[in-house]
């Protein structure tokens, strides 16, 4: 071949997946007329081989010697989201680095970044420290990885950092979900990711009113199998593993959401007994969207109706709309509104009265609408802003 800088691209033999990609700098290094045997070495995941050399191209001179290490480019990636479940008040917000390096900055209790790129077929190193940390120095915990390349991964912080005052005091841990999804597999579907991450909560079944057991026996730090779901509106239902005593019950608004093609991470969060731990959060079902920001609490629900509000009920008109929408079948002064834009991010709260909403200040766009009142979120709509 002409003596020249390449990259090259170490891929499966089908094409569909790139290993990695290597500079072989045969112009600059003035390589002309010489004879170069590059050589694939070491493993591409060395956890699994005694933690041996990791896996790279290495080139052997004519002149003998060590062989050269081709230099990677923009080495191989896995794809993560994190997701802040840790109840501990010592842990409303938390700093976590990534191989000494801040990466997210007071990072807030039931909230989940987006899916991000981190350094595959190496170890990282991913630190937790409290909010307002001065460096990587200031980390509760530390926990090493060693991810595949393109694969996703979901990983949740949660369990207990304080020495007294929470019961049990399940010790603060990452868990790991190692087969991730950004999207559905069908795009008429919604994939649902489920993980028990309530400390004081015991093992449970999920159950939907009408399709019946979703998932079995999941124990706290447990995620189930991706769950593909028709997209349309559920009711989960959750009990303990007897079967006999329901702990609580959920709405699901998949198809009011419009969250065909999407994939999420329902994560069970806070406490049973509040009182027992710190009088800190209460227990829930909320969802991590995958583009992250603040999560979505599932509606809290009866097996007749929603805090004596059918969620089907609460309509808006108009819709699309320029600057008020009425929220139809929502009556009282007590009515708490947030807005979440199409990235997870919180754009607005306020309290409505009469039923009106104001969004005159809205940018043009789509946006889901959280409704609660007396402090319980009573349903979700989507509307257009023009």
């Amino acid at each position: 071949m002409a003596t020249q800088d390449y990259t090259l691209d170490v891929q499966t033999n089908d094409n569909k997946l790139t290993v990695a990609s290597y500079s072989a700098p045969l112009s600059t290094l003035k390589l002309e007329g010489a004879a170069v045997t590059v050589v694939a070495s070491g493993f591409l995941d060395p956890s699994k081989n005694s933690n041996g050399p990791a896996f790279g191209l290495y080139a052997a001179l004519p002149a003998g010697g060590d062989l050269v290490a081709l230099p990677p480019v923009d080495g191989p990636k896995a794809r993560v989201q994190i997701i802040h479940n840790s109840a501990d008040a010592a842990a409303d917000s938390v700093d976590v680095y990534l191989n000494g390096d801040l990466l997210l900055n007071d990072f807030a209790f039931r909230n989940a970044t987006s899916y991000v790129d981190v350094p595959a077929t190496q170890e990282i190193k991913v630190a937790v420290a409290a909010k307002n940390s001065m460096s990587v120095n200031d980390a509760i915990e530390s926990f090493d990885y060693n991810l595949g390349i393109n694969e996703t991964y979901v990983i949740v912080a949660e369990g207990i950092v304080s020495t007294s005052g929470y019961s049990p005091a399940t010790p603060f841990d990452l868990k790991v979900y190692a087969m991730g999804r950004e999207e559905a597999t069908n795009t008429m579907n919604t994939d649902v990711l489920v993980h028990h991450g309530s400390t004081d909560a015991p093992c449970v079944d999920v159950e939907e009113a009408s399709a019946g057991r979703l998932v079995d026996n999941a124990c706290y730090g447990d995620f189930s199998n991706y769950l593909e779901l028709p997209t349309d509106d559920y009711q989960l239902i959750v009990k303990d593993t007897t079967g006999m005593n329901e702990v609580a019950a959920f709405n699901a608004p998949l198809k009011q959401l419009s969250l065909e093609g999407k994939a999420l991470v329902v994560v069970a969060s806070g406490f049973l007994a509040p009182e027992n731990n710190s009088n800190g959060p209460a227990f829930g079902l909320y969802v991590a969207l995958p583009t992250g920001g603040e999560m979505v609490e599932l509606p809290a629900s009866s097996n007749a109706s929603v805090n004596t509000i059918d969620l089907k009920s609460i309509g808006l008109f108009p819709n699309p709309a320029n600057d008020r929408i009425q929220l139809e079948g929502v009556h009282g002064q007590n009515t708490h509104v947030r807005i979440i834009d199409n990235f997870g991010r919180n754009v607005m709260e306020t309290e409505v009265r009469d039923g009106v909403l104001n969004i005159s200040n809205l940018n043009t766009g789509s946006y889901y609408l959280q409704i609660k009142q007396d402090n319980e979120t009573i349903g979700f709509s989507r509307f257009i802003k023009l």
